[in-house]
This record gives C-alpha cells, sequence and structure tokens, in this order.
C-alpha cells in the first residue's frame, strides 16, 4: 500500500518513518555555515554537468532564496578520495547519468549535493531526499551499485515512443476474437443476375463492412422479431447490450458522513454493500435496481486506521471486510440475523511452517476475496505475503511469500476452481500462484511490464484473463499463457528497474518523466487517462449480462470513472464530480441557510455560532477535488455505481447512481437527482418533486 521502499536494513519505506536513518551520517551532513559558495563543485559531486552549466544554474537558485530572505548554512564534509587519478577517464560516463532532472546521485559520501539541495529547497521532503543517501552508505553489500545501475537503466529507457499506442493492435484482436463480447464482422453481397450478365466471373461479390446501427433500430427489430437466426437474434442482443454505457448524469447521490472507499454489486444484482472509511458496511437491497432498500450496517469491532477492502460470499450470505489488522471481519447478511460479527485471525501461523514460533503477527490486510465455493479467505498483506485461510476449520493453509513489498491485491483466476491465485504488490510485479505445485513455496510465474507498484487487479474469472492497475497511471490486461515462468524471472531480474523508486503515490503527482518500456513487459494491452493517486484505485472488468463483457473501466483520482474498449480507445468518461457537484451544492446551501436561521433564533454565542457555521461548511465542502476510488457495473442493467470522496477535507463520500443516456423518457420532464442518505432516507431539503419513471 505504501510507496516501494529503498534496500534499507530497517524497512523503512518512502512514505515512512525517517527515525532509522544513521544519526552520525546526518550530523556529518547537517552541520550549518556561511561558507558554501566557496566550495569547489568538483570536489564534491561525482555526476555534475559541465562545471561552466551547473554554476549558471545554481547561481540563479541560490539568488532566488537570497531574495527571499531565507539563508542556509550547511557544513559539507570532505572525503579522503584515492581515486582522483581515475577520475578523467570515468568523466564521461558520468555526465550521462546527470541527464534527468532529479535527485543527483553520486557515491556514497556523506553530504549534500547543490542539486540535491535545489531540490529540497523547490518542494521535496527531506526525508525523500535523505533516503537514497542514507542507502548509499549503507551499501557495504552492494545495494548502492545495484540502486544507481537501476536508475542509470530507467533514464537510458525514457525514450519519446515509449508510451503504447492507441488503437492497440493486440487489443483489436481480442475484440475481433469473441472473447470480450460479440463482434458484427463483414459479410458478402452477391451480385444481381444483370451483374452476372455483364461478368464472366459468376462468383464476383464484395465486402461490405459492418456498420454500427443505431440502438433504436435494434430495439425495434428486437420488437418486430426480426432476425433469420438464432445466431442473429442473439448478436442483435449482444450488440444492444454494448450500446448501453453508463453515462455522467446522476440519477441518484447517497451522501456519506465519512468518505466511501469501495461499493460493489452482487453477482447477481439483488445485492449492493459499500464500506466506508469509519469501519461501517452498509447492505442494500437493489433486486429492483430503481429502487433500493437499506436493510441493515455492520460496524468492525475492532478496526484500526481506516477500512481497507470487503468481498461478498458467492451466495451472499457472508460479508468479509478487514482493516488495518491480521484479523478479517466476517459478518452474514441476513437482515434477521443481528449477531455480532466474527473475527478470523490470519495471524496464526499454517500448521507445520518453519519458523512458526516467530511467525509475525502484527501486519495490515490490505486485500481480502472468497474462493469460487465460498470457503476460503486469500488476503494480501504489509508481511509482503499472501495467505490462504480455510473459514471452517479457522485455520491457515498457506502463508506465500514471493514478493519484496507489501502486496496490494489478490484474487482467485477461476470462479470453479481454488487452485489458481493472483496477487499484486508494490514490486511492481503480478504473481501466479498455483496451489497444487506449492511444494517448494514458489510461484508459478510472474507479470512484468508496471513501473511502479500495483493497486489492485481483477480477475475475468475465466482463469485466463486479469487486469491491474498501477502507480505508473497504466491499467493493464494480462494473458495467463504469457506468463513470465519463475526460472526466466530469475534470471531476468526484472525488479532491478522497479525496486528503488521514490515515487510515494500518497503524496505526490506522477510525473510521467519515470514513465518507461519495461524491457520484459508481457501485458497484452496498456490503458491509459486515468489518475492512480492517493488511495488504491480500483479497476474491473465489465459485466457480460449488461455490457456483453466488451469493456474494462476503473476510477479515477481525477474524479472520474474511464471505460475502455479492448483496444485502448475510450468507450465513455463517466465525470462523477460534474455530476454530483450541483446537487450537494444546492443541498449545501439549504442547509446553509437552515444552520444561518437556526443560529439565530438560538442564544448561542456569536463565536459558537461562527464555529458552527465554519464546521458545517468544512463538512459539505462540494468545489474541492473528488477522488472516485471504485465502480461497479451491474450485472444485468445498464447502471453503474461509482464511490468516491471529498480527497481534500477526508470528510464526507458519495456513492452516485449512473445510467446510460438511452433510458431518458422524454416525456418525463426534466432530469431529476434523487438524494438519499446513507440509510437511502430522502433529504427533504432537496426533493422537489417525485420521480415517475425508471432510470432504464
Amino acid at each position: 500500500m505504501s510507496a516501494p521502499r529503498t534496500p534499507d536494513d530497517s524497512g523503512t519505506g518512502a512514505g515512512g518513518d525517517a527515525s532509522g536513518v544513521d544519526l552520525d551520517f546526518l550530523q556529518q551532513m547537517l552541520h550549518y555555515h556561511r561558507q558554501f559558495s566557496e566550495l569547489d563543485p568538483e570536489d564534491h559531486d561525482d555526476n555534475t554537468r559541465h562545471e561552466e552549466n551547473e554554476d549558471d544554474d545554481d547561481d540563479d537558485d541560490y539568488h532566488d532564496a537570497e531574495e527571499s530572505h531565507i539563508e542556509y548554512e550547511i557544513e559539507i564534509e570532505e572525503e579522503e578520495d584515492d581515486d582522483d587519478d581515475d577520475e578523467e577517464g570515468e568523466e564521461d560516463e558520468e555526465d550521462d547519468d546527470d541527464d534527468d532532472d532529479e535527485i543527483d546521485e553520486g557515491r556514497p559520501i556523506p553530504f549534500f549535493t547543490r542539486r540535491q539541495l535545489n531540490v529540497m529547497l523547490q518542494g521535496e521532503t527531506l526525508h525523500n531526499v535523505l533516503l537514497s543517501v542514507t542507502d548509499w552508505s549503507r551499501a557495504g553489500d552492494g545495494n548502492f551499485e545495484r540502486f544507481t545501475s537501476s536508475r542509470r537503466r530507467r533514464q537510458q529507457l525514457r525514450d519519446p515512443d515509449r508510451f503504447p499506442k492507441v488503437p492497440s493492435e493486440e487489443g483489436r484482436k481480442l475484440m475481433d476474437s469473441g472473447v470480450f463480447g460479440s463482434t458484427e464482422r463483414p459479410h458478402k453481397a452477391y451480385p444481381t443476375i444483370l451483374d452476372n450478365v455483364a461478368s464472366d466471373d459468376s462468383s464476383m461479390h464484395t465486402e461490405i463492412e459492418a456498420r454500427r446501427r443505431p440502438v433504436s433500430l435494434r430495439l425495434f427489430d428486437r420488437e418486430l422479431g426480426l432476425g433469420y437466426t438464432q445466431a442473429e437474434r442473439n448478436l442483435g442482443k449482444n450488440m444492444i447490450a454494448q450500446s448501453m454505457v453508463p453515462a455522467t448524469d446522476a440519477d441518484m447521490v447517497l451522501r456519506y458522513e465519512a468518505p466511501v472507499y469501495l461499493g460493489q454489486f452482487s453477482d447477481d444484482g439483488n445485492f449492493f454493500y459499500s464500506a466506508t472509511k469509519d469501519f461501517r458496511v452498509r447492505m442494500y437491497d437493489t433486486s429492483n435496481v430503481n429502487e433500493w432498500k437499506h436493510y441493515k450496517t455492520v460496524i468492525h469491532p475492532a478496526g484500526r486506521w481506516t477500512m481497507t477492502d470487503a468481498a461478498l460470499s458467492p451466495d451472499n450470505k457472508w460479508l468479509a471486510f478487514t482493516s488495518m489488522m491480521p484479523q478479517v471481519c466476517l459478518a452474514p447478511t441476513d437482515p434477521n440475523d443481528e449477531g455480532e460479527p466474527y473475527l478470523l485471525n490470519l495471524g496464526a501461523p499454517a500448521p507445520g511452517a518453519p519458523g512458526a514460533e516467530h511467525y509475525h503477527d502484527n501486519f495490515a490486510i490490505f486485500s481480502v476475496r472468497f474462493s469460487g465455493d465460498g470457503r476460503e479467505l486469500v488476503a494480501g498483506n504489509n508481511d509482503c505475503s499472501i495467505i490462504v485461510y480455510d473459514i471452517e476449520s479457522r485455520t491457515v493453509l498457506h502463508n506465500l511469500e514471493g514478493h519484496k513489498h507489501d502486496v496490494n491485491a489478490v484474487c482467485f483466476g477461476d470462479k470453479l476452481s481454488p487452485h489458481l491465485l493472483y496477487s499484486g504488490s508494490d514490486d511492481a510485479t503480478i504473481k501466479v500462484w498455483d496451489r497444487r505445485s506449492l511444494g517448494d513455496g514458489r510461484a508459478a510465474g510472474a507479470f512484468v511490464g508496471h513501473c511502479e507498484g500495483i493497486t489492485y487487479i481483477d480477475s475475468k474469472g475465466d482463469g485466463r484473463y486479469i487486469l491491474s492497475n498501477g502507480k505508473d497511471q497504466t491499467m493493464r490486461l494480462w494473458d495467463l499463457r504469457m506468463a513470465m515462468s519463475m526460472s526466466d524471472f530469475d534470471a531476468k531480474d526484472p525488479l532491478q528497474l522497479t525496486s528503488y523508486s521514490l515515487y510515494d503515490y500518497r503524496f505526490q503527482r506522477y510525473n510521467d518523466d519515470l514513465y518507461f518500456k519495461h524491457p520484459h513487459d508481457n501485458s497484452v494491452v496498456t490503458f491509459r487517462g486515468h489518475r492512480v493517486e492517493r488511495t488504491l484505485i480500483r479497476c474491473h472488468f465489465s459485466p457480460p449480462g449488461s455490457s456483453d463483457g466488451r469493456y474494462v473501466y476503473s476510477a479515477s483520482h481525477s474524479g472520474k470513472v474511464y471505460i475502455w474498449n479492448l483496444d485502448a480507445t475510450l468507450a465513455g468518461v463517466i465525470d462523477v464530480r460534474s455530476a454530483t457537484r450541483d446537487t450537494l451544492s444546492a443541498l449545501s446551501g439549504e442547509e446553509e441557510r437552515l444552520a444561518q436561521l437556526y443560529s439565530s433564533q438560538s442564544s448561542g454565542t456569536t463565536q459558537e455560532v461562527i464555529r458552527s457555521r465554519e464546521r458545517l461548511r468544512q463538512r459539505r465542502y462540494t468545489h474541492g477535488p473528488l477522488c472516485v476510488r471504485d465502480a461497479s457495473w451491474h450485472p444485468t442493467a445498464p447502471v453503474l455505481v461509482a464511490s468516491s470522496f471529498d480527497a481534500e477535507s477526508m470528510e464526507t463520500g458519495t456513492c452516485s447512481v449512473h445510467s446510460c443516456d438511452l433510458t431518458r423518457d422524454g416525456d418525463a420532464g426534466g432530469h431529476e437527482h434523487r438524494l438519499y442518505d446513507d440509510r437511502m432516507r430522502p433529504i427533504s431539503a432537496w426533493q422537489t418533486s417525485g420521480r415517475v419513471t425508471s432510470w432504464w
């Protein structure tokens, strides 16, 4: 879940605590004095550019600092350099390492380079600047050489054509293959009698390209029963489903008093659940997708920090949800069952596991999923492992260790079999696990191609295709047949290019200059355009019932939901922020008016009234950045629910329901939003009139 960690012995990540930094080293680096400008850069920076260019750049930067009346005094400790005679021969090679604008990388010497200081003064955190330097000072085991060579390779891979081409040829082949929905193919038009008379070639024919007919005409054909064969009628039905893509306008908005981290429909569409940061999971009856009914709310009895994930059992009877702890909370979905949720301890060692007496049982679970039969759970955690848990016997069956960093996402590959597992990690790899061959505890294969950590993975359910979101701002499609064997993985060592990133997605905006095309990339299609920042953004395959399985889609930190064709072209964009802003703004104004009216009639002091209004404004802030973390496409209706929260205040959240544009009824009047609270109670301040038509 955190940014990939550099190879520090203490395991401190890019977003972690800097308390493990060596104190002697920091004291040498951070002593202040007033003679910094007199230092010779050649004596202290092995990776500088030509002296004239660097002096010009540095002078400009430090003049700016003087103009702002801020003085920085730094004492730089000089080291004895026994290799001065060899510096001339290595000068050309070292100059190449300084082509980018990032933090300078020299030998493991304990002082700030000028460029490192410039970067820090321009807003970079001290910890991120010092982190790599600290690792250099401890690079006795060869980590320094590996770190610098990794950065050097990444710089060399930054070519202008590194971004994937759109449309994707491989994606186009998948669209035409029929695996991801039906495709209208060109058909032959045979000549008339006159054409045959005019030509000696009786087999003459022409190719007529398939044209995408309007959905209105297809619906008309279906009503008339047109279609010569059952295959043609099925094709028309599937093409109608493909045409009904949810759009921006929101039919209904559910407002929560906490950030909404996820929301998903059940496989049959009769159930929807949403999980919020305050450890609550709300359950809704959606058997009538036009009229939701809230019937139950369960609370994690021992939640820590935040809600991380939730999953519904295949029979809709149990809901598993997790927090930053090794226990999974298992709650019944039956509205008549009011018992307390169960806590399943995934921190217990697996039977016969080596080192069981020293097993680490204080990890945090980031992802949890049910097996296809509902008997087992698989969970990924920040202990760099994947845990398979048997619910009935309450025992850990497997504790698989195969990643270098946090395991943010896990899933079963096949709904009909519990043997195939996938796991995605902050080490930027996806591992494939076959439980039938875990004698050596190793993965069966790996997917490589992301430049940064994995935030989420979703399986198509056929045991072959999976989808992943990465912090490099890409979503990728993978084919199990193209997985890299572990012998090749060990020989090629793809982690050397991705293990030592200083990018922290929780606080920083991703710079496209960091993106590169991985030389061992074995993904099928790459999708771009959304923002995978701040939190673990989720992605999914569209359902076969309501979309013919034609699309893939992802939430985004930009406040939108992106829907792609398999060739990486956009099929639609749902602007959730735009759809909910007017509704929530009007509600906020109405509540502010009521608050002012109430405060004028109350006996409270002026200061208390002002403080109350300020809290109200913060709680109802609607013009700030909106982060859509999850989205769920209804399995049988052209409806999509986006789960989002205010990314600035982190105090409110929404679930907005978006349907297809074709479902509007022109005789029903204007398009009206319906606004509810988390228990489906209408918010009367906004209810101007009732909606008399269904959404679709």
